[in-house]
């Protein structure tokens, strides 16, 4: 349990009322994460901003790839629970778990395999990467923009669940999540 206290939802104005709202119309709940992230609104709001162009131009099936693959990579259950759920738009609950558990035998792409491959080593150690690494995407056909991006994509979620994980934010379960896809998320990671 986080010792940050965060805004009530009575005393919630402006930006946090905005972030409590967002989250009740996208998941029925706020989260503990968007209310301790929220004591910050002006780093939350720029954090959005920031995952929302990459996102635009990766796509939103690289980018779930991508932040489930850096999610594992940290250890980070509260990241591969969100984007699990969130993933749910875009593939069906037996891929997503299959993605949770092994995503090299998940029916993937050979590019989106080396894409999450890619993204464990940027949270993994991302000093030792070299050309050698960017090379394996532009290889699997993606474009400069396309690896500075799925960098950026990975970047992002190591700043955040790291903030996270420091902040002890404790784990919140989606509602709707099946227990299924909910075990795979967090045991696979």
């Amino acid at each position: 349990m986080s010792i940050i206290n965060t805004v009530n939802d009575d005393d919630a104005t402006g930006d946090v009322a905005a972030f409590y709202a967002d989250d009740r119309e996208h998941y029925g709940y706020v989260p503990t994460r968007t209310r301790i992230m929220a004591v910050n609104p002006e780093a939350l709001t720029a954090f959005e901003d920031l995952t929302k162009a990459i996102a635009s131009q990766l796509g939103v099936r690289n980018y779930r790839l991508v932040t489930l693959a850096a999610a594992g990579a940290l250890n980070s259950d509260e990241c591969r629970l969100a984007h699990g759920s969130m993933a749910r738009k875009i593939m069906d609950d037996a891929q997503i778990e299959r993605v949770a558990r092994d995503f090299h035998d998940a029916g993937l792409t050979d590019a989106e395999v080396a894409m999450m491959e890619f993204a464990e080593k940027v949270c993994g150690d991302s000093a030792a990467m070299t050309d050698a690494d960017s090379q394996v995407l532009r290889d699997h056909g993606f474009s400069d923009r396309d690896i500075v991006d799925i960098t950026l994509a990975a970047a992002v979620r190591n700043y955040y669940s790291r903030a996270l994980q420091a902040l002890a934010v404790p784990l919140d379960v989606p509602p709707a999540l099946p227990e299924a896809l909910r075990t795979a998320l967090v045991s696979a990671g």
